[in-house]
C-alpha cells in the first residue's frame, strides 16, 4: 500500500501512468483537510466525544479507475470510517518572547493534544 504524495511514471512533459490505484478521500477535521486511504493512520484535532468509531463525510473521493467524485449528491452516499487508537500530544511547540535591550525575555512550551485514527473504510455507506 501506497501512502505516499502519489507516485508518477512521466515521460517528457506527459503523465503516461499512475503507479497506485487505492481509492482515496479528502476529508475535514478540526478546520485541516486531509487526504486519506484504506489503512492510513492519522493525528487530527483532538476529538472530545469519539468513541470506538468515528465516521466523515468527504469532500473529495477518488475512485480505483481514478474518476473524481464532487458532487454532493454522490457524496451524501458516501463516507470514511475510522477507528480511534487513542489520545496522543504532538510535537513541542516553543514560544520564546524577546525585547532587545531591556532583558525582557520569556520562554513558553506547548504540545497540542489529538486524536489518533486508523482509516477503516472509504466508499459507499455500508
Amino acid at each position: 500500500m501506497n501512502r505516499g504524495a502519489g507516485l508518477w511514471r512521466v515521460s517528457g512533459w506527459v503523465t503516461v501512468e499512475r503507479l497506485y490505484s487505492d481509492m482515496y478521500a479528502i476529508i475535514r477535521s478540526g478546520g485541516k483537510q486531509t487526504r486519506v486511504s484504506k489503512g492510513y493512520v492519522i493525528d487530527v484535532e483532538l476529538l472530545k466525544d469519539a468513541g470506538d468509531e468515528v465516521t466523515f463525510t468527504p469532500l473529495l473521493v477518488v475512485d480505483n479507475e481514478g474518476a473524481v467524485i464532487t458532487s454532493r449528491e454522490d457524496l451524501a452516499g458516501m463516507q470514511v470510517k475510522a477507528r480511534v487508537l487513542g489520545n496522543v500530544k504532538g510535537r513541542k511547540v516553543e514560544v520564546f518572547k524577546y525585547k532587545n535591550k531591556s532583558g525582557y525575555r520569556r520562554r513558553k512550551g506547548h504540545r497540542q493534544r489529538h486524536t489518533r485514527l486508523e482509516i477503516t473504510h472509504v466508499g459507499a455507506i455500508s
